[in-house]
C-alpha cells in the first residue's frame, strides 16, 4: 500500500467560519474526563514524573505515569487521589503485575485511568491483563499499546480494552525498526489511518511528532489523543539535571526500550538523547493550543472534529527553505 508520514502530508484549507481564531475550542473528551487539549507527555522516565503528573492534572491535561518505580505507584494513585486529582497509571504483564491490581482493589484506590505499556502489543498475555484487569477493576478506563494494524486493534478492543495506542517504534529515541526490521516508524500517519478503518474506541497516535503541525495531522487521520515525548522532554518541569555543552542547556532523554533505561544492553530498541532546554512547560502548552486554533480556523469548523473532514495533499518532498 501507499504511505506516507507527517513530513509528506499538508492539509488543504476550508472556509473560515469564525471571526477569532481564539474561538476554536481544543478540548476533547477522554474517557471518563475532559481535557484543555488532546496531547499527553510520553509515560517515560525523562517526561513524566509525580511533579509534573500533578501539575498537569491541576490544570485540566491528561497524562500518563510511567512504570519504571513500580513499587510506588501505589502510593503515587493515593497522593492523587489525597490531592483531588485523577490517577493515571501504567502497568506492564509481569506476573507481579496481577498481585498490584489486586492490591489497587484490596486499598479502595482504583486509578481513573489505566495503561498497559508493552513495546508489542498484540500479544496473548496483555490479553489476558486486559481481561484481568477488567474484572478486578472494571471502572478504570483502560489504554492498551502499543499497536501498529487493524488486526491488532479489532482483537484489542474485542478483549476489553477502551482505548488502543498506535505507534510501534517511531519515537525519536526509538531504534526499533533499525535493530528488527520492524514498526511504524517512518510511516506512523499512514498506520493511524490504517488503524482507524477498524477502531471504535478513541486512538492515541504514539511517536513521530515532531511540530505542532503534526497534532492537526495526527486528529485527521482518527487519532482522539496524541502522546509526544521528545517536544515534552527537556522543560523546567521535565525529570532530570540540565546538562551544559558548548555553553547551552540540555536535559537527557532516554527511551523506554535504551539500555540506560534497562540498566542492562539486552534487547535495546532505544537511545539517549540530549533535548535543548526549553523553558516552562506551560508556554509550551500554550503555543499547542493556539496552533490548534489557527488549525480549526483553516478547516472550516469550530472544535477539532472539524480536523477529520479536511482533504489534504501528499508530496514527494518537503521544501524547508
Amino acid at each position: 500500500m501507499k504511505t506516507f508520514d507527517y513530513h509528506n502530508v499538508q492539509l488543504l484549507p476550508e472556509k473560515c467560519i469564525i471571526k477569532s481564531r481564539s474561538e476554536a475550542d481544543t478540548s476533547v473528551q477522554f474517557g471518563p474526563r475532559k481535557f484543555q487539549l488532546p496531547i499527553v507527555p510520553a509515560n517515560m522516565e525523562t517526561v513524566m514524573d509525580e511533579n509534573l503528573a500533578t501539575w498537569m492534572a491541576e490544570h485540566d491535561y491528561f497524562y500518563v505515569m510511567h512504570r519504571f518505580q513500580p513499587e510506588q505507584r501505589l502510593d503515587f494513585v493515593k497522593s492523587m487521589h489525597k490531592k483531588g486529582l485523577f490517577a493515571s497509571i501504567s502497568v506492564g504483564i509481569k506476573d507481579s503485575e496481577y498481585d498490584f491490581i489486586n492490591e489497587l482493589k484490596e486499598a479502595n484506590e482504583v486509578p481513573e485511568y489505566t495503561t498497559i505499556d508493552v513495546a508489542h502489543g498484540h500479544s496473548e498475555f496483555v490479553i489476558q491483563m486486559i481481561k484481568h484487569i477488567k474484572k478486578v477493576i472494571p471502572e478504570t478506563f483502560l489504554i492498551v499499546g502499543n499497536l501498529g494494524t487493524p488486526d491488532a486493534v479489532r482483537e484489542i478492543e474485542n478483549a476489553g480494552a477502551d482505548a488502543t495506542k498506535i505507534g510501534i517504534g517511531p519515537g525519536k529515541a526509538c531504534i526499533t525498526k533499525y535493530k528488527t526490521g520492524f514498526g511504524t516508524g517512518g510511516w506512523q500517519l499512514s498506520a493511524l489511518k490504517w488503524c482507524s478503518k477498524a477502531a471504535t474506541k478513541p486512538m492515541i497516535a504514539d511517536g513521530g511528532i515532531r511540530t505542532n503541525g503534526d497534532l492537526a495531522k495526527s486528529i485527521r487521520f482518527g487519532a482522539t489523543m496524541m502522546m509526544i515525548g521528545s517536544v515534552f522532554a527537556g522543560h523546567v518541569e521535565s525529570p532530570g539535571e540540565i546538562v551544559e555543552k558548548n555553553g547551552k542547556k540540555f536535559k537527557q532523554y532516554w527511551g523506554s526500550a535504551s539500555a540506560k533505561q534497562k540498566g542492562e544492553h539486552h534487547n535495546v530498541e532505544g537511545r539517549q538523547l540530549l533535548i535543548p532546554f526549553k523553558g516552562n512547560i506551560a508556554d509550551t502548552l500554550l503555543e499547542m493550543k493556539e496552533d490548534l486554533q489557527s488549525s480549526i480556523s483553516y478547516a472550516g469548523g469550530k472544535d477539532l472534529m472539524s480536523l477529520r473532514k479536511v482533504n489534504y495533499v501528499l508530496l514527494d518532498s518537503i521544501d524547508e527553505s
